[in-house]
Parts: structure tokens; sequence; C-alpha cells
């Protein structure tokens, strides 16, 4: 394959392919934000499967900007060592690690802050949400908290963090024209919430430190999502695209586009700009990792799903071996909350390994 297993140079980390293990919550966790066993086992068990890089999946900063009442947290000091834990059990497998940080905005179970009024539905649950307007002071708060957690991502050993500013989350919620209605500064220039985040950080932190963001592909356009890129591109070391504000973007790609509308997109923002760019949605074999890091030029693939059914993904995709295939559930089993022992594309992996084996 002529990409995806090159080696690839994110900051001063070297990533031994081009492909990145994507943040994905999935586990039934502590409530207490802690880190479990089940936690270290799960980073381990795909750093040994050979990826070249490893998001950890959405860390809240705030107890009440959890996505579900069960989420790995960074609020507090005595977090750390436990998450230190899995940095350093992902280092000892040569695999760099970066810390996804996150606040879910209106889309929390425990808070409902947006930069504006805002009733929407959940895109996940269907729940009605009923979002209330970011004080001044609400808004320090928020980002003395992001800053707060990357530093701790910094003592805990991580090689950098990824702020989540996709999904509807926070973050998104203040890039998106059509939910970010202020008439203050942060209405004027949505980049400003994000750019102090990512300021803050950097102080707290090295040179280093790897800073980077995962960014909706169109929000609330493609156009627009270019001009943010343009204005981050100074502080960040990386783009992670995927899927903006659920109902609030508008997607666009040419007739005939053999991938997903944020595959395109991802390829136009990497035109555009001059920092690395990952590219991910959906990419569920091999060969379509390295066609999609050939057509659209990015430098990392994002494999999500494809590590739940078989963390040795990457391994069986050197060696040719079945690397096994995400059926694409309409209601995932490895989201928290439901019985992953029951997905149907791992049943079908295992079922063929064992005749592979006998």
């Amino acid at each position: 394959m002529k990409r995806l297993f090159q080696k690839f140079q994110l900051g001063k980390q070297i990533c031994k392919n081009r492909v990145v293990c994507l943040p994905m919550v999935t586990s039934k966790y502590r409530e207490d934000g802690y880190v479990s066993s089940e936690n270290i086992e799960h980073y381990t068990k795909i750093a040994k499967g050979g990826v070249g890089l490893i998001i950890q999946e959405a860390t809240c900063v705030s107890k009440t900007g959890k996505l579900s009442f069960q989420q790995l947290g960074i609020w507090e000091d005595n977090q750390i060592p436990g998450l230190k834990k899995i940095a350093t059990a992902v280092h000892r497998e040569h695999v760099p690690i970066i810390i996804q940080i996150h606040h879910g905005g209106i889309m929390s179970v425990t808070g409902n802050l947006c930069p504006s009024n805002l009733t929407c539905k959940n895109p996940f649950s269907g729940k009605a949400l009923q979002g209330k307007e970011m004080s001044s002071e609400d808004i320090e708060t928020v980002i003395h908290q992001f800053v707060s957690s990357g530093e701790r991502a910094y003592k805990a050993g991580y090689d950098g963090i990824e702020l989540h500013g996709a999904h509807g989350y926070l973050i998104s919620q203040f890039l998106n024209t059509n939910v970010n209605k202020r008439l203050d500064k942060y209405g004027t220039d949505p980049t400003l919430f994000v750019l102090r985040i990512i300021k803050g950080i950097r102080l707290v932190t090295s040179s280093d430190f790897i800073i980077g963001i995962r960014l909706g592909a169109f929000e609330p356009t493609l156009e627009a999502t270019i001009n943010t890129a343009k204005k981050l591109e100074p502080y960040i070391n990386y783009l992670n695209i995927s899927a903006g504000f659920f109902g609030m973007f508008t997607p666009c790609k040419p007739v005939g586009y053999p991938y997903m509308e944020h595959i395109y997109a991802s390829e136009k923002i990497k035109a555009a700009i001059n920092v690395p760019v990952f590219v991910a949605n959906f990419i569920t074999s091999p060969q379509m990792a390295d066609d999609i890091l050939v057509r659209t030029n990015a430098d990392m693939v994002g494999i999500g799903r494809g590590l739940l059914i078989n963390p040795n993904w990457v391994k069986d995709a050197e060696n040719g071996a079945n690397t096994g295939t995400c059926l694409q559930c309409k209601n995932c089993f490895w989201l928290p909350g439901n019985d992953r022992s029951k997905c149907p594309g791992k049943k079908i992996f295992a079922q063929n390994q064992s005749s592979v084996t006998h």
C-alpha cells in the first residue's frame, strides 16, 4: 500500500504508521470519572495491535459537562495517577497517546450550558434539550476548566491533547453560527472561545506538547470550517475532521465522489492549510484507508469501530490477513450501556479466526 504503513512525524512524536485510533467512549466506567483497570487493559490491547497513534476517548473537564454519567474525567488532580497508568501502558508499546478533552455543553447529562439559548433534540437519544446562554462568568469558568485539564494531561504524561470541537458539544456549539447567536465578542468571532483555550493550554504545558482539535467538517458549512481551520492553524499541531452539530450543518460533496461527505471535506481542508489533517468516517478496510489517504492527501487515517472488533487491525492489515468488518449497526453495541458481547461484527470476526486456526 502506498501510504498506510509509512511513518509519520507529529510534532516530535514518530508514529510508526498512518493509522490513528479514534476516540471512542465504549465501556461501563465508574461514575466518579476515575480510571479503572478496564480502561488500562483496553488501551494496552489497542497499542499492542500496532496502531501509529492513539487518541483516548472524550475525557470530561467538568463534572457538569459529561456526555454520560460513566465518562472518564480529568477535572481534578486526584484523577492524574489513574490517567498516568493509561499513558504509561501505551508508551510501553512505543505508541504515542493523545487524550481528547471534552465538555458537552447543551448535550451534557449533568448540565445545559450553551453559547446561546437554544431548544433542540439530542441527536443520539432524541431527548428534548433546553440550552442556557452562558454568562461571561460561565465562559471564564469553562475556559479555566479546559486549561487546567490540559495541564493535568501534561502532568499525566500524555503526548498531547485533542479538544473535542465536533459532534455538537460545547466547542462545536461556539463554532457553529446556527447555534451561536451571541452579540458579544464570542459571537462576532466564533473561534475566540477555543483560541483562548488553546493559548491557555500552551502556556501551562510546553512547546513540544501536541495540541489538536476534532473539528466538524461542516460547521455549519464547509466554507465556514475552512475559515475556522485557517484561524486555528498557527496555534495547533493537527486537525481531526468529523461531524459537526447534528441537524445544524449543511453537508456537500460532488456527484460521483466515492466516499462520505466528511472525507470530501477533509480533502478540501487539507488543501487549504499546512498543518496535518486526520481523515475518518466509516473506513472499513485497509485498502479503503490507503486509497483515502492518497486521494485526500491527508496525513493519518482514523479507524474506530474496526479496532473494537479487532484490536490487531493494523498488524493483520500488514500481514494481508482478515481485519474484520464493522457492520455499522444503527445502535452500536459498543455504546455505554449496551452489551458489546452481542456485536455481530466481532462475532463474525471471531468465528472466522476460529475457522482459520482449526
